[in-house]
């Protein structure tokens, strides 16, 4: 049992002597030079504040010190000495704590305890100013037209921004803290009179059982604590950086998921077709959100199964009809066309990985030289034939395509398999690979929603607008799936009629 679970229930004192003892064993107040103090004389009494530097408004607590030193020239009431402080602390937040263990948490998290000599609690004051960067558009989430303004690292900023976007007096955001040293605020944001309470309680429920030092990861280690298939390369919560595409998902009922420190969002419970969804297509008419859609379905398609079904033509060009007679390598490699396919895969992922590690203005350059130096002279040494080079590249920019970065590696882990089951069985493995794919879809659940919704199991209307960017006037229910409390998002038209 540690130190801090032995005092867990340790009172304020009333003398400022032993407060500094308590910060000085459990702070370290005397070697860490992040943790400062400042001690007071005001109406003969000992006034001590605590701070971490680098969390709290620098100004504010000159300007904290600077009214409670001008107490003394207009205030003579001693035995008061409580009330007098508490009114003089100039900040719209201040609260009393009487727990020691409590008060730590709260200065460590960045708010401001000040301690007077016989009070037996702290007003505790709440002047983070968490360091960070401005609010700019996500680099993997852009579109043509729409806000340019994402998440940050900051949990404050997190929810003003959802804030600013859903003025609703039922947005509730509710702040949890996770990790017996990290002590991480996590909050859960959902509407009150819309998101399922069970599913509300859930998830607060499993937050609270997750037992863990810290959560430096952040939104991935809840992710871990939350699915049930640990080892699933499918994503079942998704994450995204845009208030807009967080917004949306709270007004159809989703709960979100806002950890400090990380500039992603969890959404949850959300679908294999939530992951497809890209904000792009929401900020183009109906007509052009649907091509788009119909073409990124295309992409994603093309990511899993084009190299597969290419590979299974060459290895038995029978199945060709006599029209598409030229699918396949014009002449025998050197290398046979499986170990190519999976080289010039490896090759690309070599390629990604170097490109999140190169300086932005180098990362031109090292294109360049993969493209012009390594394709060429691989192809001309007989390495690869152009065809795998064709194939390949049009799988990888159906990878790039797919909205989600999570989705786009399952499906390429998935491809690799299929592609494998190809090259040893032919048309059988190329069967056995697709059902597997579609089976193990089927058989995910997202949080108790299928994966597959409404796909299978099938749901006509929602499939509709799944295929389709049905204009929003259109749009008046809210997808079933996250049983939401308020079926319609827009007046129910029956119930106007009448």
């Amino acid at each position: 049992m540690t130190n801090k679970q032995k005092d867990n229930g340790q009172r304020v004192p009333k003398r400022i002597k032993d407060v500094q003892s308590y910060m000085k064993k459990h702070l370290g107040t005397d070697v860490s030079f992040d943790i400062g103090y400042r001690q007071l004389v005001i109406l003969e009494k000992n006034v001590c504040l605590y701070f971490v530097t680098g969390l709290c408004d620098s100004t504010i607590i000159q300007e904290i010190i600077k009214t409670l030193v001008e107490t003394n020239d207009s205030e003579s009431d001693t035995d008061a000495i409580g009330k007098v402080i508490e009114n003089r602390l100039v900040h719209q937040q201040v609260e009393k704590a009487d727990s020691m263990d409590e008060i730590v948490d709260q200065l460590l998290s960045g708010l401001i305890p000040v301690f007077v000599e016989g009070v037996p609690h702290a007003y505790i004051l709440d002047i983070r100013n968490y360091p960070g960067r401005t609010p700019e558009e996500p680099d993997t989430e852009r579109v043509v037209r729409g806000s340019r303004d994402g998440y940050t690292e900051s949990i404050v900023e997190n929810t003003a921004l959802t804030r600013r976007r859903i003025r609703d007096e039922r947005l509730r955001n509710e702040m949890m803290k996770i990790g017996e040293r990290s002590k991480t605020d996590v909050c859960i944001s959902y509407l009150q009179d819309v998101a399922d309470d069970e599913s509300v309680a859930w998830a607060k429920e499993k937050i609270s059982k997750i037992d863990i030092d810290g959560i430096p990861m952040a939104d991935k280690t809840i992710e871990e604590f939350f699915v049930d298939h640990k080892w699933n390369p499918y994503p079942l919560v998704r994450y995204t950086e845009r208030p807009d595409v967080a917004a949306k998902h709270l007004l159809a009922g989703h709960l979100l998921l806002i950890i400090d420190t990380s500039p992603s969002i969890m959404i949850l419970p959300t679908t294999f077709f939530d992951h497809m969804e890209h904000a792009e297509e929401f900020r183009q008419a109906p007509s052009i959100g649907t091509f788009i859609r119909w073409i990124r379905f295309l992409a994603v398609l093309a990511s899993l199964y084009l190299l597969p079904l290419w590979l299974l033509f060459v290895i038995d060009p029978s199945l060709l009809p006599k029209e598409l007679a030229f699918i396949g390598p014009n002449e025998e490699g050197n290398v046979p066309i499986i170990v190519q396919i999976l080289l010039a895969d490896i090759g690309v992922e070599f390629l990604r990985m170097a490109a999140i590690h190169t300086p932005t203005p180098l990362a031109t350059a090292m294109g360049l030289i993969a493209a012009v130096m390594i394709g060429e002279i691989a192809v001309d040494v007989g390495l690869f034939s152009p065809e795998v080079i064709l194939y390949v590249s049009i799988s990888t920019i159906g990878s790039y395509v797919t909205p989600s970065y999570e989705l786009s590696v399952a499906n390429k882990i998935m491809k690799l398999m299929i592609l494998i089951l190809t090259a040893f069985f032919g048309a059988i493995g190329f069967s056995i690979g697709f059902v597997i794919s579609i089976v193990s879809l089927v058989s995910f659940k997202a949080f108790k929603a299928p994966y597959l919704w409404p796909f299978i199991p099938f749901n006509y209307k929602a499939m509709v607008h799944n295929v389709l960017r049905v204009p929003i006037p259109y749009t008046n229910k809210r997808p079933s799936i996250v049983h939401p409390k308020d079926v319609y998002s827009q007046p129910n038209p029956e119930t106007q009629k009448k």
